[in-house]
């Protein structure tokens, strides 16, 4: 019997607590939708700066630095600020500088969750704020990033100021959507596969057995008509879907 894998993002849901552990990394992109950003971190169970993260989250707390104290910071540490570093070392704040030039602070901080999920047997669903906007590489790398990881994580979540991604592994799934909060405009993208053959429920222009690859189509600017989409692919491809303004 074929299992369903069910997706609610309910970190983003006001109100709703959330279903599984969360571990929040926060990349060092600009944190413009700090109401967002908060309903995440307080659902959040571990919360790690990389790197440069560590600023972005100072100034989105400015008035309220107290409550909102990281658990680690990681990376490089060349885009850190000299006195945020302070700030938080004060405040008793791990800061582990990882000098490895082959690996991004994204990978190192995915890294301090698995070590944290070892040390405490739990298994956090990992959440990713920023990545999604700015520069193509680096959004490139995101969405690498996440491809990669679904080979060892059941769950990862990227959340920009304007879109939410996460990464459907072949089989069946269900994407329980508030629309108040999200969409309606969504995206079906074969990255991390040749192609992919992919069936939907739910949706605007829905898709029955369709190819999708970048040679031949791709399902972009769809539209979320219903609380619940179904997709069913043979490969694993990327969903995303806009965040509505808060």
């Amino acid at each position: 019997m074929c299992t369903i894998e069910r997706w609610e993002p309910t970190f983003l849901y006001p109100g709703r607590p959330p279903h599984e552990l969360i571990a929040l990394i926060i990349l060092n992109t600009p944190i413009t939708d700090t109401a967002t950003f908060r309903q995440i971190w307080f659902k959040a169970s571990y919360r790690v700066c990389a790197d440069g993260g560590a600023n972005r989250l100072l100034a989105a707390s400015e008035a309220m630095r107290q409550s909102f104290v990281p658990d680690l910071i990681k990376g490089d540490l060349d885009s850190i600020r000299p006195d945020i570093k302070r700030h938080f070392e004060q405040l008793g704040v791990p800061i582990v500088e990882d000098p490895d030039q082959y690996a991004t602070d994204l990978g190192k901080c995915v890294k301090a969750v698995a070590e944290q999920d070892a040390a405490k047997r739990t298994e956090h669903v990992i959440v990713i704020l920023g990545g999604l906007q700015g520069r193509l590489d680096q959004t490139m790398h995101t969405l690498h990033a996440i491809t990669k990881l679904a080979k060892t994580r059941k769950r990862v979540w990227v959340v920009s100021e304007e879109s939410l991604a996460c990464v459907l592994d072949k089989g069946e799934h269900e994407l329980v959507i508030d629309q108040h909060i999200l969409g309606p405009t969504c995206g079906l993208l074969p990255i991390g596969t040749d192609s992919a053959l992919v069936t939907t429920k739910g949706l605007e222009w829905n898709l029955s057995d369709t190819e999708t690859s970048m040679s031949t189509m791709v399902s972009t600017s769809n539209h979320i008509v219903s609380d619940l989409v179904q997709v069913t692919t043979n490969r694993l491809i990327v969903w995303t879907c806009a965040i509505l303004a808060s």
